[in-house]
């Protein structure tokens, strides 16, 4: 039997239908999607409303990236005159603008005007349907506790925390994670980043953009989760701007005086040192469940909140009344602000459903379910070139035992690539289900490729025809001509 709902003067201030731990972006959408379900919400921040994409990630890392994606654009453009260089300080000022400075006081007026209520302090389980918020610091002994109730569900959206390897003396070397490379006062005169995943490389673009001397470290290729040529055109790029980059290297101890001293093994286990003035570790980020009070309802706190398409946690459903729900970095699935937001959408509808017994879930592709991540994950580097892709990669379908065609077609071969630059380049790839014929994956490499992508995500996800796209027809001239082509190419 489901507890009665909390709304309205009876329910008492610390007694909601939904509690949401985490205000950035996934915990707004979850808290949205559920006020606008017509149930009582309150949202728990630790930190800045909007969370790390908004003060941290997304959102700064662009910022930083665009003024030399801008100038690239330009460059070679004949009747352009030459920009010059960059200039640091106007970036970093436009940069702490998009931010608010660290103000979230926008955020908060916006969950005030949505009807949500804002408690701010560390949120944690103490049970189930209870959670206790402590605002204030502990150490100093002026902490206060407060003890929520959610009648409904409580929805954790925690993100996820940077990973620092075990590399002798790195911890003690003070080295940036992504926060600190995003938020920086001043461009160091060197940088050393170890990882060459999606934050490794668009941070070692922006810094060398911004006059940095960076070195990029890589155990493996770059990129490693997308099609290897997308990782492999990158890299070259960002040699091609001054980068070192190292592939198929580690870094094996580090030492800070005054400058940071990197030592590097290759793939032969020869060692070298590397000295900057900062080091940068972008090796990966886990699900932040160690702090949230996964302990006292039975949870393991070192793992990640397995969910369900409705997002309900498995662990926390097995007596078929769902009380406990997750979305974004914290559940695993995917560490993308866009799928997670995704995620929190269902998150906050279903719950409302199921408060209002009206769910109807008898579809894989429901509003009520997940279903995008599997299969339909989408993914934007904002690199030079630029990075994009959704579905399958060609070693994911090979893995699931899929038979599919691989199709590619050279975007500077396009007629549109030719009135947008000179000397443009990319490569858009797609893979076809031999037994369907739908795209089940692709990948763009080159300008603006993040704006392509959501044509190949439409008909990834509609599982339409590569047939039926023949009639798709675009428009002449732009790069989007690409898709004539890759039908061409598959003997249409």
């Amino acid at each position: 039997m489901r507890p009665a709902s909390a709304t309205g003067d009876d329910a008492g201030m610390d007694t909601f239908d939904v509690i949401v731990i985490g205000a950035g972006p996934v915990g707004e959408n979850a808290a949205d999607r559920a006020k606008r379900g017509g149930l009582s919400v309150a949202i728990v921040e630790a930190e800045l409303v909007g969370g790390e994409c908004s003060y941290w990630a997304c959102m700064p890392s662009k910022t930083l990236l665009r003024p030399g994606a801008a100038r690239a654009a330009a460059a070679g453009v004949p009747g352009v005159p030459d920009i010059g260089p960059l200039d640091p300080i106007a970036i970093l000022a436009w940069r702490d603008k998009v931010t608010g400075e660290g103000d979230d006081s926008g955020q908060e007026e916006w969950l005030d005007s949505a009807g949500i209520t804002l408690i701010r302090g560390h949120g944690r389980l103490a049970g189930e349907r209870t959670v206790e918020v402590t605002a204030g610091e502990l150490a100093q002994g002026e902490a206060s506790t407060r003890t929520l109730t959610a009648t409904r569900a409580v929805v954790v959206a925690t993100g996820s925390v940077p990973v620092l390897p075990d590399i002798p003396g790195l911890v003690d070397a003070d080295p940036w994670t992504s926060r600190d490379a995003t938020a920086a006062d001043a461009v160091p005169d060197s940088l050393v980043i170890l990882g060459g995943g999606v934050v490794g490389c668009e941070m070692a673009m922006a810094y060398a953009d911004l006059g940095a001397r960076v070195t990029l470290i890589a155990r493996g290729g770059l990129l490693g989760a997308a099609e290897p040529f997308a990782g492999a055109a990158v890299a070259d790029s960002l040699r091609d701007l001054g980068v070192e980059v190292l592939t198929g290297a580690s870094a094996t101890r580090a030492a800070r005086d005054g400058d940071v001293t990197v030592t590097v093994a290759d793939a032969a286990g020869a060692e070298r040192d590397i000295v900057a003035s900062e080091i940068l570790v972008a090796t990966g980020r886990t699900p932040r469940t160690g702090d949230v009070g996964l302990d006292t309802v039975g949870l393991d706190p070192r793992a990640p909140l397995a969910i369900d398409d409705s997002t309900a946690v498995l662990a926390a459903s097995a007596d078929g009344d769902p009380w406990l729900y997750a979305c974004g970095d914290v559940t695993g699935r995917v560490a993308t602000t866009h799928q997670g937001k995704y995620q929190a959408r269902v998150c906050g509808d279903v719950i409302a459903a199921r408060a209002a017994g009206t769910e109807d879930a008898d579809h894989e592709w429901s509003p009520l379910r997940a279903t995008a991540d599997h299969g339909a994950q989408t993914q934007a580097v904002f690199t030079r070139p630029q990075v994009a892709w959704v579905g399958l990669t060609r070693a994911q379908a090979d893995a699931a035992g899929l038979s599919v065609d691989e199709v590619g077609v050279d975007l500077g071969a396009v007629g549109g690539a030719s009135v947008t630059h000179p000397d443009y380049a990319g490569r858009i790839q797609i893979l076809v289900d031999r037994e369907r014929r739908v795209i089940v994956g692709a990948t763009v490499v080159g300008p603006e490729a993040g704006e392509m992508l959501h044509a190949a995500t439409i008909a990834v996800v509609g599982e339409v025809t590569i047939d039926r796209l023949w009639h798709a027809v675009p428009a002449f001239p732009t790069v989007s001509e690409a898709w004539l082509r890759l039908g061409e190419a598959y003997g249409l």
